[in-house]
């Protein structure tokens, strides 16, 4: 079995947490969807993405608000904000991800599946923004 990326454990998550915002099922039932179906990762480290983002989904909304004065988080795209989700995750609860690989990370989610040049443009100035403040505060972002 060859062995799992990062990047497509990355992508996974994405893609549940994407379906946990268009669907009304726990992500239980989601995890045994993603398994029958065999197209979506579904191992510890897919859970752990997707477990730790949905716990701290308040948090993590709040932080992009704060970000986003233009534009509310019911506003954005669910799936721009699936990806936002995970990276601001990544950055905040993640210690094995450098604030700097979760950022290219999620820009290169968004280029794969968003639709609009805008949303990859609004996603990295987002986070963007949030690193620049980061580093002001001494957390190193490699």
């Amino acid at each position: 079995m060859p062995s799992i990326t990062r990047r497509e454990i990355r992508d996974s998550a994405m893609k549940l947490l994407y379906e946990t915002s268009m669907r009304d099922d726990p992500v239980s039932v989601l995890y045994e969807i993603a398994e029958e179906i065999d197209e979506i990762i579904v191992n510890d480290a897919v859970r752990e993405l997707v477990d730790g983002t949905l716990a701290h989904q308040q948090e993590i909304d709040a932080q992009i608000q704060k970000y986003s004065p233009k534009r509310s988080v019911s506003r954005i795209p669910k799936l721009t904000l699936s990806i936002l989700r995970l990276a601001m995750f990544e950055i905040d609860f993640d210690d094995k991800t450098p604030v700097n690989a979760a950022i290219s990370e999620a820009i290169l989610l968004a280029e794969n599946y968003t639709y609009y040049e805008e949303d990859v443009r609004f996603i990295n100035g987002l986070l963007g923004a949030y690193a620049r403040d980061l580093e002001k505060q001494g957390k190193s972002l490699t």
